[in-house]
């Protein structure tokens, strides 16, 4: 069976996939980004772990998705990433595996992959919101991909929302969406939600590197007060920034993926709640807020994988 490799690479996991053309995932690892602080060892990592699960099956090519990519084949200044700099990906890793690879922003991976295989497939015009370590975006309009001149367009998670607070995203901007609204941004409002109330939480007893987004749905489910105050505020803010992100595109739907989205109603109630209260009249009922019609837990793999179908 002809199949094709599918690379997401996140600021806290690196997924690998081997994907069929029917999105089936025949094989599939694992392994912590931030374990490793050199580029080089890392490209060896992706290397040894393809060679691991890849048992004579024909691979017709690899597909990666990653934060800051360039249309060059590069990862330019990644803000939740351990290295800087310019990093030749595609030139780097195509010396240890003579294969084609295509690389793209991980959230328009995302993008290609709801039209193939998810909610976008008979959708012309869609957002696709990453919520993972940070925020990403892939914009679809009139059927196609916006890439911008060298694949930079859409950081939408460098948004500044001028939000009193001025928080400070991993380039440094102040105020930046994914500063609020990311698996990192939710924990961040944990900690300010704890000096704001004095109402019992579990996590009074949880330092921060010990914090997971798990923690806190499942929190949330148990009716933690702190927990909830937590989505309440990120869906406000979330809701409010797809608001104007409407107005430039008009998508028929937002999408949204990745790990905080997979707490489901606890981070889609309030966002589309704030959503309907500042979408501009002649927006109103039009467009409709999803969650992914991927599997949770592959679906940045099949969005990866997708990018070579979509070019061979």
């Amino acid at each position: 069976m002809k199949s094709v490799i599918g690379i997401d690479i996140g600021g806290t996991i690196t997924k690998i996939g081997i994907v069929s053309k029917k999105a089936d995932i025949l094989k599939k690892t694992s392994f912590r980004t931030k374990d490793y602080k050199d580029f080089s060892s890392y490209i060896d990592k992706i290397h040894s772990s393809i060679v691991n699960i890849n048992n004579n099956i024909e691979i017709l090519g690899i597909g990666i998705g990653a934060p800051n990519a360039s249309k060059n084949g590069t990862i330019e200044t990644p803000a939740n990433l351990n290295w800087s700099g310019n990093l030749n990906l595609v030139k780097t890793l195509k010396k240890k595996i003579n294969l084609p690879v295509f690389l793209s922003n991980d959230a328009n991976c995302a993008a290609i992959g709801e039209m193939m295989y998810g909610k976008a497939k008979n959708l012309k015009d869609f957002i696709v919101i990453t919520l993972g370590t940070g925020l990403g975006s892939g914009i679809v309009s009139n059927g196609k991909l916006i890439e911008g001149y060298d694949g930079f367009a859409a950081e939408l998670g460098h948004f500044s929302i001028n939000n009193s607070e001025g928080r400070l995203t991993g380039l440094g901007v102040k105020s930046g969406l994914e500063a609020y609204v990311s698996a990192t941004g939710i924990k961040r409002t944990i900690m300010y939600m704890l000096s704001k109330y004095m109402n019992d939480s579990i996590f009074r007893g949880i330092a921060f590197n010990d914090l997971h987004g798990e923690d806190i749905t499942k929190a949330a489910e148990n009716n933690d007060f702190i927990a909830i105050k937590a989505y309440e505020y990120t869906g406000k803010i979330l809701g409010k920034s797809l608001a104007n992100f409407v107005t430039f595109s008009q998508p028929e739907a937002i999408i949204l993926t990745g790990g905080l989205a997979h707490s489901g109603k606890w981070i889609l109630n309030p966002t589309i709640k704030s959503f309907n209260k500042n979408l501009l009249p002649f927006y109103q009922n039009k467009v409709k807020i999803l969650l992914s019609g991927l599997e949770d837990k592959d679906s940045a793999i099949l969005g990866s994988a997708a990018l070579v179908w979509k070019n061979i």
